[in-house]
C-alpha cells in the first residue's frame, strides 16, 4: 500500500464497513478489479476526518457505515468495460432502473477519473446505534437515479431528515457533498487532489 494510505478501520475505530466492490453485491454483479479484500482504504487525513464524523454521529445516536473509500484506477477501467457489455438485466432494476449502462457516465454517477482514486473520498451511510439498522435514506448505495440526488422530491420525511443529518455531519467535519449521490463525500483538503492511484486493495 502507498505511504500515507491505511485501512480505515485501523485509524478510525468503531466505524462499520461493507466494501461493496469486493463482493458480488454491486452494480457490476461481481467483485471488481483491484478489490481483493473486503476492507476500506483511505488517506490518513481521510481517517482523521472520519473519526471526527463518527464522534459527531454518535452524539446524535448514529454510527457510520462505509461502502467505499479509495478506488484503484483499474476498478474504474473495469466499470468502463462493463458499461460496454450487452445488458443482462441482473442488476439493472436495483441500481440503474431508468437509464442504460452508458448513461451512468453521461449523467455523472460514474466517472472515467474518479475522486475515489485520489484516496480521500468515501461512500457511506448512517446506522442506528441502538438497533444496528441502516437509517432510511430513500434509496440504497449506487442507485443511479434522480431520487439519489440531494434535494430530490418524493422522499419520506424521515428519509429527507436522515440525508440532511448525514450532510450536516460530513460538512461539519470538512467534507463536501456530491449533488448526484447522497452517499458520496470528498475531503475538502484532500492531500492528493491531482493524483489517481492504482495500487490494489489486498
Amino acid at each position: 500500500m502507498k505511504d500515507d494510505f491505511v485501512f480505515v478501520d485501523e485509524l478510525a475505530s468503531g466505524i462499520r464497513w461493507d466494501a461493496k466492490y469486493a463482493t458480488w453485491d454491486n452494480f457490476t454483479g461481481k467483485p471488481v478489479d483491484g478489490y481483493l479484500a473486503n476492507r476500506i482504504v483511505g488517506t490518513r487525513a481521510l481517517c482523521a476526518a472520519l473519526e471526527r464524523a463518527r464522534e459527531k454521529a454518535e452524539s446524535l445516536g448514529f454510527g457510520l457505515l462505509l461502502w467505499d473509500g479509495y478506488r484503484p484506477q483499474r476498478a474504474v477501467d473495469c466499470f468502463l468495460r462493463w458499461s460496454n457489455l450487452p445488458e443482462d438485466g441482473r442488476t439493472k432494476s436495483r441500481h440503474y432502473p431508468n437509464i442504460g449502462r452508458a448513461e451512468m457516465f453521461e449523467r455523472g454517477y460514474v466517472a472515467e477519473k474518479s475522486g475515489h482514486s485520489r484516496g480521500s473520498t468515501v461512500d457511506l451511510t448512517l446506522h442506528d446505534l441502538s438497533t444496528g439498522e441502516l437509517a432510511p435514506m430513500g434509496g440504497d448505495h449506487d442507485l443511479m437515479d434522480c431520487i439519489s440526488h440531494h434535494g430530490a422530491p418524493g422522499l419520506a420525511h424521515v428519509e429527507a431528515r436522515n440525508r440532511q443529518c448525514l450532510l450536516s455531519i460530513m460538512e461539519a467535519c470538512g467534507f463536501s457533498a456530491y449533488d448526484c449521490e447522497w452517499w458520496h463525500y470528498t475531503l475538502n483538503d484532500e492531500p492528493y487532489p491531482d493524483t489517481y492511484f492504482d495500487f490494489p486493495i489486498t
